[in-house]
């Protein structure tokens, strides 16, 4: 309840995990079946960087150096759906923006200022419905969907000393319910051993089809910083492993900070 995205919008993990939703969302619109967007922690939508995000400045280090200028191929498509938005839009924006005619977005916020703001955003857009509710609560209550098709995006602030333990756990009970959505965790990565108990809970489990999409920006060894983030995949769309590599180095190329600074893919679990 007390996180606001808002002072973080716009930092390297903002972009790693953008980027990649994008190309997540297009391969989504390769079949002409309409699909959902579950986005479980949706924040506010977009966000002034002038304001609550200059505070901490993290901005300056993500999306800033990737604006202007030619951008690398593998980014173009993302950096193209931010500058015609405009702010820096959140993944509700994003998707609301990507969404075919029959697509539908379920965009859930715990914090009642930021589901207002999102409320406020897409009134006029029959195809988002806000709700105002547990993100974690949501998988639950919204999966399976209708159309059979979802992608199911988790983005929780990481606020309590077992969220790891919990997106496991959370993420085992979803795919039980719906074991062909493709979901997309982001998780923090300060140091290796917390990413290492959670890589081990997901094999450990019954999840199929899991790829781990991973960006540092330094080495993981400073357990008081963010030194880079992940994307959980379940279920990649076909290709994903041939777009993704491409796409974080791109990141890389500009938001590399320090030595040890790489991406990955790291296979958790096999089809």
């Amino acid at each position: 309840m007390n996180y606001r995205h808002a002072f973080h919008a716009g930092n390297f993990a903002d972009c790693v995990k953008h980027a990649v939703l994008v190309w997540l969302l297009r391969a989504m619109a390769r079949k002409e079946k309409p699909f959902l967007v579950l986005d479980t922690h949706a924040g506010a939508g977009a966000y002034d960087l002038a304001g609550e995000a200059e505070r901490t400045g993290e901005w300056r280090l993500g999306i800033a150096r990737l604006l202007g200028g030619v951008p690398p191929a593998a980014l173009a498509d993302y950096l193209g759906v931010v500058e015609t938005l405009g702010l820096y839009p959140g993944s509700p924006s994003i998707v609301a923006a990507l969404l075919r005619p029959g697509d539908r977005l379920v965009a859930c916020e715990l914090h009642p200022e930021d589901a207002a703001s999102l409320r406020r955003r897409f009134a006029r857009n029959p195809e988002v419905a806000v709700h105002c509710r547990d993100g974690y609560e949501a998988l639950g209550a919204f999966l399976p969907p209708p159309e059979r098709r979802a992608l199911i995006l988790i983005d929780p602030p990481y606020e309590d000393e077992d969220e790891f333990s919990t997106l496991a756990a959370r993420l085992r009970s979803a795919w039980t319910k719906f074991p062909s959505g493709v979901f997309m965790a982001w998780y923090p990565i300060k140091h290796r051993a917390p990413v290492r108990a959670f890589h081990d809970a997901l094999r450990a489990g019954p999840l199929r089809d899991v790829v781990a999409a991973e960006f540092l920006i330094r080495a993981d060894l400073d357990a008081a910083r963010l030194n880079g983030c992940g994307l959980l995949i379940v279920n990649p769309p076909w290709r994903f492993a041939e777009a993704g590599k491409p796409i974080l180095n791109a990141l890389l190329d500009r938001l590399a900070e320090g030595t040890g600074a790489g991406t990955s893919l790291i296979r958790i679990a096999d089809e």
